[in-house]
This record gives structure tokens, sequence and C-alpha cells, in this order.
């Protein structure tokens, strides 16, 4: 079955209504409600165990929802496998590094334009002249999206040979190679230090310029978080107990009690 096709920009809105997932007797997540507005960043955050990565995964159709519903451009996610909602849209960075790291920087950005590809396998072997066209038109937009993320320097180089900061600058740009219009990032400054978390708050918010698209991101550097989010969610023990600016979040007395353990 073909995925559905894509919505107005304007349209694609993510709505998550009262998700709820449990792992045998465990609730990961009770009733959790959330929205991210077209072009804006979202931030979901709370203490080790809260439930943020089990979000990402119902969303990215890893996990199963026991209740619940989620809506990406009006269509239905949950049940929908994870390459159908990749096909809408949906792309995604994972909390550890998932590259090739023998390959280089522009042949790992290609493997991310996979989805896009019409030529096929023998079209590419063979060197026919559309198969040829559409390689051409791949490579020029794996530098468009290097240039964009400050790694066209590095494109020839394998991914083992770069600095940790600079790797996940790569994993990305593979992503945004897919051509998403929703990007989920998981921990993206995790393992970062002070100066590489902050070139990449830059470049994630260039992206988000250039590109419009939406960002869900979940992270624990707050801030990472406080200084690019729009709106922040909180979870803890898989329920939502805070939601609003990242002002408001960071006065918000429950938000005080999971992360201290104790009244304002």
């Amino acid at each position: 079955m073909p995925a559905p096709a894509a919505a107005p920009a304007a349209d694609r809105e993510l709505v998550v209504d009262g998700l709820s997932v449990r792992f045998g007797g465990v609730a990961a997540l009770s009733e959790v409600s959330l929205s991210v507005e077209p072009g804006s960043v979202h931030a979901l955050i709370g203490p080790n165990g809260a439930g943020k990565s089990t979000c990402l995964n119902v969303l990215t159709g890893v996990y199963r929802a026991a209740a619940g519903s989620v809506r990406y451009a009006g269509v239905e996610l949950t049940g929908l496998r994870p390459h159908r909602i990749a096909a809408l849209g949906v792309g995604r960075t994972f909390q550890n590094l998932a590259l090739s790291p023998t390959a280089t920087v522009a042949d790992n950005l290609l493997l991310g334009r996979h989805r896009l590809t019409r030529a096929g396998f023998l079209g590419a072997g063979l060197r026919i002249p559309r198969a040829r066209r559409e390689q051409s038109e791949q490579d020029s937009r794996v530098r468009e999206i290097a240039g964009l993320l400050e790694l066209a320097e590095v494109l020839d180089r394998p991914v083992a040979a770069l600095p940790y900061g600079d790797r996940k600058r790569v994993e990305l740009a593979r992503a945004l190679c897919a051509e998403p219009t929703l990007l989920l990032l998981d921990e993206p400054v995790a393992g970062m230090n002070a100066d590489e978390s902050a070139r990449l708050t830059a470049v994630i918010a260039r992206v988000r310029a250039e590109l419009g698209i939406s960002i869900l991101l979940v992270e624990h550097d707050m801030t990472f978080v406080m200084g690019l989010a729009d709106t922040v969610t909180v979870l803890d023990f898989g329920k939502r107990i805070a939601c609003g600016t990242p002002e408001q979040v960071q006065r918000d007395p429950e938000v005080i009690r999971a992360y201290l353990g104790g009244a304002p």
C-alpha cells in the first residue's frame, strides 16, 4: 500500500493524544499528550527512565502503543511500520551513533538518500542516463546538506577519522538527507563538550530556519534545551507533569521536585 501523500507545510502538526505504553506489567508511558507545531522546536525532557526515548520509539513505529493516538499531518501513525512513517517525512537520530565508521562522510550521507532513489540498483550499475542524472542530483543535495552542517571539508574522510562532535553532525546530516519534515533527535549533544554542544545548537537553529522543518528532541542538557526549544514537555515516571515555554517549565514546582527530589 502506498504511503499517504505529504501534507502542505502548514498542516504538518504532530499530535500525540493519551499515549500509553506497557512492557509486561510496567507502564512506560501513561496517557501522555503533546503537540509539535509546524516549524517549531519542541523538547521532551525528564529524569532517566521517564519514558522519553520510549515516546520517540512509538512515534517511529519501533514500539506499539497500548492506547492513545499519534497523528502527523492528519495521518494516524499508530500501527504503521517504520518505513511507512519515514515515507511520511518523519526522520530520526539515535542516542548511540549508527554510522558506517569505515565509509566516507559522503557515502554515509548518500545512504540517507536511499529511500528517495528511483533508478534502482540495475539502472545505477548500467549507468543509464536517467540513473546518471539522478546520481548527480543526489551528490549535489549531499553537498548542500554537508555545507549547511559545516561538513563540506570532510566529505571524503572516513567517519572513524572524525572527532566525536563531527560524527554527531554527520548523523544529523544523514537524517536530513532523507528530506524529513519532522525530525526526532534523541539526545543530540550527549557526550559532547561545551564547545561542541554550542556549535550543534547553532547548526540546529540554522537547519530549522533554512529548511523549515519541525523538531522534537529528547535531551538532558538543559542549557541546550532552554536555548533552542519553543516548547518543553516534561515527563516523570511515564507521565506528563508540565508543558510550556522554557521559562514556565523552569519555574514549575513539579519539575523542580522531579529533578531535585524536593520542594522548590
